[in-house]
């Protein structure tokens, strides 16, 4: 093999990401057109959105959050969570089937009618980024008087 022919480091990570992207593109897909979620609002925006969550936290790209990514998503979200706390909410989703939570569980638990610890987790998530916005700029001057 040349040198010409591997892609390491950087390339060969955004080719990964980019065949990820498609892979859960296509199960976006599904979900539109499936008339379970039909009367959803917003449907696509929110698949948008479930999808670079879920890339974001599928640390070994492959297809999955596994333990580490869903507790790393807990801490990112500043609901840290135990081991065991985590293992219970992959078994919450997945139905105790897997380690694991897939794409699709990941998609029926944030946009089905059934409530999950996770779901009330990354919809409050949502809201307090919503509704807060952060400040810009530097912060105003105050004078000691001003202290409490």
């Amino acid at each position: 093999m040349t040198s010409n022919n591997r892609t390491q480091g950087g390339k060969a990570f955004g080719i990964l990401k980019a065949q990820q992207e498609t892979r859960l593109e296509e199960v976006n897909k599904e979900f539109l057109t499936d008339e379970k979620y039909m009367d959803i609002e917003d449907i696509e925006e929110k698949l948008g959105s479930c999808k670079n969550k879920f890339m974001e936290f599928d640390l070994n790209d492959q297809g999955e959050i596994d333990m580490m990514g869903l507790k790393m998503m807990m801490e990112k979200l500043g609901v840290a969570k135990t081991h065991l706390e985590v293992k219970k909410m992959i078994a919450e989703v997945t139905g105790g089937n897997s380690d694991a939570i897939c794409y699709r569980d990941f998609i029926k638990m944030l946009l089905g009618k059934r409530s999950s610890v996770l779901k009330i987790i990354m919809m409050f998530e949502g809201k307090a980024n919503d509704s807060c916005p952060k400040p810009v700029g530097p912060p105003p001057r105050r004078d000691i008087s001003s202290l409490p």
